[in-house]
């Protein structure tokens, strides 16, 4: 019996006919004229260099990134103490110790929102909007030292994409 259901479902998808698009998009798609080449036409040239010149700045440009990392790194790799120098501590004691006796981590949702924007095609996407303020808070008892870090932080969520 599922059988039956199941080939009068397709029967019945068979019968049905698409929707007519948009005429706006049909009025577009009519407007758009396709790239033509013409052979006699200087384009060709003027392509080519202009590929290569690309292939040339897609290689080179990394290339002098990476070689500019390098000459920064071995200048500051020059100014560095060497391993078996000696350097300069502060002295143990004159660092008062923290001891956290307590420590706590939270985060608290603050607010959250939907909202419509557009792309820069025009296109509209929804997005989700949540605000949290993450928290974190030390306490030494013994020094009476209490260290507190609030840091607010913002999730954006693209939830679909609207296509007509």
């Amino acid at each position: 019996m599922i059988i039956h259901e199941h080939e009068r479902f397709e029967a019945e998808l068979r019968r049905l006919r698409p929707a007519k698009p948009p005429e706006d998009l049909m009025a577009r798609l009519a407007a758009a004229k396709p790239f033509v080449h013409s052979p006699g036409s200087n384009t060709t040239a003027k392509s080519c260099r202009t590929k290569r010149r690309e292939l040339f700045l897609r290689w080179f440009l990394p290339a002098a990134a990476t070689a500019a990392a390098a000459v920064l790194l071995a200048l500051w790799r020059l100014d560095a103490p060497l391993p078996n120098t000696p350097q300069k501590r502060p002295n143990a004691a004159s660092i008062p110790a923290l001891i956290a006796d307590d420590i706590e981590i939270g985060r608290r949702l603050i607010a959250t929102f939907d909202t419509v924007a557009s792309l820069p095609s025009g296109e509209p996407v929804r997005l989700r909007c949540r605000e949290w303020l993450d928290e974190v808070v030390l306490r030494d008892k013994t020094s009476g030292v209490v260290i507190e870090q609030r840091t607010p932080r913002f999730d954006i969520v693209p939830v679909s994409f609207e296509t007509y």
